[in-house]
C-alpha cells in the first residue's frame, strides 16, 4: 500500500493502525469547510447554505426531487481516488494512494455518525445568521438524502455495500445517490450482488474516446479505459435508477466532432438520465483550466440536440440555467423523474 507521510499516516487506535489524513491536509480540508474524520469527510454544499435561508435549491431537488437542506454530501474516501481529472473541484494533488485495505478502514457505523456530528457542527453556524429558517436548519439534522461523492472516489472504500445498507436502515432515509469514476467495476457488480445498490448511480463520463479520456481524467490505472467500458456496461443493465454524467470543457470534449462518439458510448450503456454539465471554474480546478473553458447554457443546449442528432430514444427532460446542466431522459428505459415514487430497495 502507498501511503505517504503526506497526506496518510496510520494511527494506533484500540482496534488497529487505521488509516487517517495527516494533520496538515485536515487542517487545510477544515479551513475549506470540510468536516473530517479519519479517512472520512462531509461539506454543506453551497446549495444547502443557500436553502438554509429560502434563497435557492440545487439541481438535484429541480431534477428529481431531493430535499436541499436535508442532502448530506460524504465521502468514505476523502484523499483517494484513481484519477486526476483536470474539471475537479477537490484537492486532487494531494490524492496519492490506490488501495484502502479493510482492516485498516472505519466501519460504516462509525462513519456515518462521526460525519453527521461534523455536519451537526457546519450546520450549528448558520443558527445565528439573520434570515435562517431555524425549521429547516433544525430538520436538516436528520438527513432523507445521501449524496455519496464529495471528494476522491467512493467505490474505493472496500465497506460500501455495508456502508449503503446501513444509511437505507436509518429511519429518515429516503434516497440515497452514489457518483463513481468507473475504475472499480467490481465493487458496482458487488453492490448489486449484495442487494447494497443506492436509489441513483451516477457514471462520469467526460471522453468520448480512450485518448480523451487519459486526457482529461488523468487516470492512474494502465487498463482505465477498460475499467471505465466494464462500468458502463454494469450501468446498462443496473437494477436500480442510473445517470451518465458529462461535463463539457470548451476546447476538450465539447466539439461536434464528438457527437457520434458520445451517442455511441451512451447508448451502450443505456442510463435513464444523462446530464450534460458546463464544467465550473471553481475550487481547484482553477489551477489547472481557464473560466474560458467554461460553455455558456446556449452552447450546453446545443451540445444537447447535437448528441440527439446520433442518440436514439432520448428527450430533453429539464434544464438548470444557473447550473448550465440539461438533463435528457430515456424513453426506452422509462423511470419516473422523481426518486419519491421509486421505492428505496432494502
Amino acid at each position: 500500500m502507498s501511503c505517504s507521510g503526506e497526506v496518510y499516516s496510520h494511527e494506533m487506535s484500540a482496534d488497529d493502525n487505521l488509516i487517517q489524513i495527516t494533520p496538515s491536509i485536515k487542517k487545510k480540508l477544515n479551513k475549506a469547510k470540510y468536516g473530517v474524520f479519519n479517512h472520512s469527510a462531509v461539506e454543506l454544499c453551497h446549495w444547502t447554505k443557500k436553502s438554509f435561508s429560502d434563497d435557492a435549491t440545487c439541481y438535484k431537488h429541480k431534477f428529481y426531487g431531493i430535499s436541499t437542506h436535508r442532502c448530506m454530501e460524504m465521502t468514505p474516501c476523502a484523499m483517494n481516488c484513481e484519477n486526476r481529472c483536470i474539471y475537479c473541484w477537490r484537492p486532487t494533488e494531494f490524492y496519492d494512494t490506490l488501495e484502502m485495505p479493510a482492516h485498516l478502514v472505519d466501519g460504516p457505523e462509525l462513519i456515518v455518525h462521526s460525519l453527521l456530528e461534523e455536519r451537526r457542527k457546519l450546520i450549528s453556524g448558520f443558527y445565528g445568521k439573520k434570515n435562517a429558517n431555524a425549521a429547516k436548519l433544525d430538520e436538516s439534522l436528520f438527513p432523507e438524502h445521501y449524496a455519496i461523492s464529495l471528494s476522491g472516489e467512493p467505490t474505493m472504500y472496500p465497506k460500501l455495500p455495508e456502508l449503503i445498507k446501513y444509511l437505507k436502515n436509518l429511519k429518515a432515509t429516503k434516497s440515497i445517490f452514489l457518483v463513481t469514476n468507473g475504475q472499480e467495476p467490481d465493487m458496482l457488480y458487488r453492490l448489486q450482488e449484495e442487494d447494497a445498490l443506492p436509489t441513483q448511480i451516477y457514471l462520469s463520463t467526460n471522453a468520448s474516446n480512450k485518448n480523451m479520456f487519459y486526457k482529461i481524467n488523468g487516470p492512474r490505472h494502465k487498463d482505465a479505459w477498460e475499467r471505465y467500458l466494464k462500468s458502463l456496461e454494469f450501468i446498462s443493465t443496473a437494477k436500480t435508477r442510473t445517470v451518465l454524467r458529462v461535463t463539457l470543457i470548451r476546447n476538450f470534449n465539447d466539439d461536434e466532432k464528438h457527437y457520434s462518439e458520445f451517442a455511441s458510448l451512451m447508448e451502450k450503456g443505456s442510463p435513464h438520465f444523462i446530464e450534460l454539465k458546463s464544467y465550473m471554474h471553481i475550487g481547484m480546478s482553477i489551477n489547472r483550466l481557464e473560466a474560458s473553458n467554461m460553455l455558456e447554457m446556449d452552447e450546453v443546449r446545443n451540445f444537447s440536440q447535437g448528441i440527439n442528432k446520433y442518440l436514439l430514444g432520448y428527450l430533453t427532460m429539464d434544464e438548470s440555467v444557473i447550473s448550465r446542466i440539461v438533463v435528457l431522459q430515456n424513453t426506452k428505459r422509462p423511470v419516473s423523474r422523481w426518486v419519491e415514487n421509486y421505492a428505496l430497495s432494502s
